[in-house]
């Protein structure tokens, strides 16, 4: 075993486990990030009319469709519960609070502080809104949407949540 292979095997499962999934978001949301400011910038620069709250309704909307295909069938694929229908309005109840996050930053932004620069409304929007928004939604995630202890795990022969690992490793 490599030196770095020893080293990891040596970090509790549980830890491991988070590490993967805080990884594997971030990746999903990555591309829900990129889906998110490109479709808003489209809107923006093609439908100046429109103003900067609808482009970012619709934009926001397309991206938490791709990160719930994303973290359903990847992230959480372990966790994720037979209930998908309330599964996936528990996902979708999170994920509409954490977009109201970036959508508020970007209204106060725009409209109480009066940065109506495109600039300004990508930077509180999606700089500083996205990463209290992101915060918010992994916690949510971890802790409610695909904890498996609230249902029925989908597959339910190697649960990889840090619970799960604490349960497995203490019996």
């Amino acid at each position: 075993m490599s030196r770095s292979g020893a080293l990891i095997a040596r970090v509790p499962r549980s830890i491991r486990v988070l590490a993967r999934q805080f990884m594997q978001v971030g990746l999903v949301g990555l591309g829900g990030f990129v889906i998110d400011v490109g479709v808003f910038n489209l809107l923006r620069w093609t439908m100046p009319g429109l103003g900067p709250i609808i482009p970012k309704i619709i934009s926001t909307g397309l991206a938490i469709a791709a990160n719930w295909l994303g973290n359903r069938y990847w992230t959480f694929r372990r966790e994720r519960r037979q209930e998908v229908v309330r599964e996936g309005a528990e996902f979708l109840v999170v994920s509409l609070i954490g977009a109201l996050i970036p959508l508020a930053c970007l209204g106060i932004s725009h409209y109480v502080l009066g940065h109506t620069s495109q600039l300004a409304d990508n930077i509180s929007a999606n700089v500083i809104g996205l990463i209290l928004g992101t915060a918010f939604r992994f916690t949510c995630y971890r802790l409610w949407v695909f904890n498996p202890r609230r249902g029925e795990a989908e597959d339910a022969r190697e649960p990889l949540t840090v619970g799960a690992a604490r349960q497995t490793e203490g019996a």
